[in-house]
């Protein structure tokens, strides 16, 4: 696979990038990925990584549950379970925010949000790049392809673990806010590697997920990004039950031949203190910027 190599931070220009860490796609190809820190403004990006036109043969997995809906592991169940009580978390967060009840979901992969909040009387719009998953997503909602293509606007805008993966990072945003009503809000979920539970599992932690993770954000990056492509960050909550599924991701890969049982305690423990720990410094294993025009 040939891959590309970024030669300019795509937040501040800066050539000038120093070795930060080398993770491995567990989930696709089992090749090495590294991800760089750009020394001017701290950004960490995967580097070099696979272009826009051939990313999605490391999408190419039942194990990549986002975009399937047939995996039996316990893992995925427990992903599935989960995904009941957070698709109602997230209506209720969303609802808080907005009037007009219309929304748009990028990156909605299989659909299961926006017939979440379709069913609640919303007018939903999906946008979804991989056809699998968009092909099942139309089955519930209307969907397209390409942001481009689409004229209205919407009081709410969510990229649930999405934003990681675009490609075109800064413009994607811009286009996003475009889409937005002058009152709306933008909801971006990103993993974040300053966590308790990153600090842990370093190069086996789950969220870096190489290479489908282009980008590895904190708090200051993520508000530095958003200041530049128009937004302001009005609040910062965090996905408390990510540290749990992510830990139980991270021991299986730091841990391949230890017993499933022992894995999962260690991964509950972890999580737990992931987020003890985050109580004090706010650290979560991910968190959610809600933002609004600035």
């Amino acid at each position: 696979m040939i891959l590309e190599t970024l030669s300019a931070c795509p937040i501040c220009q800066s050539t000038s990038f120093a070795p930060f860490i080398s993770a491995k796609d567990y989930t696709v190809s089992q090749q090495e990925f590294n991800i760089v820190t750009c020394q001017n403004c701290s950004f960490r990006f995967t580097n070099p990584r696979p272009g826009i036109n051939n990313i999605q043969a490391y999408y190419k997995s039942e194990k990549y549950i986002s975009h399937t809906v047939g995996s039996k592991s316990i893992i995925d169940r427990l992903y599935r379970l989960l995904r009941t009580y957070t698709l109602k978390w997230k209506y209720e967060l969303i609802n808080e925010f907005s009037d007009e009840k219309t929304l748009l979901d990028y990156g909605c992969g299989t659909g299961n949000f926006l017939s979440y909040v379709q069913h609640k009387g919303w007018n939903v719009t999906g946008v979804e790049p991989a056809q699998e998953a968009r092909a099942i997503a139309k089955q519930k909602a209307t969907i397209y392809e390409q942001l481009e293509t689409i004229e209205q606007k919407y009081s709410i805008v969510t990229l649930w673990h999405v934003l990681e993966h675009v490609h075109n990072l800064t413009t994607t945003l811009q286009e996003l806010k475009k889409k937005l009503t002058r009152s709306g809000t933008i909801f971006i979920a990103v993993p974040n590697y300053k966590s308790a539970d990153a600090q842990l599992y370093k190069q086996h932690w789950a969220a870096y997920d190489v290479p489908r993770h282009l980008w590895h954000f904190d708090k200051g990056v993520m508000n530095n990004i958003l200041m530049q492509t128009g937004f302001e960050v009005k609040k910062i909550i965090p996905m408390k039950l990510d540290a749990y599924y992510v830990a139980l991701l991270s021991e299986g890969y730091k841990n391949p031949h230890t017993m499933q049982l022992l894995n999962y305690i260690n991964a509950l423990k972890n999580g737990w203190l992931s987020n003890h720990q985050a109580k004090e410094t706010g650290e979560y294993s991910s968190l959610i910027y809600i933002a609004q025009h600035t």
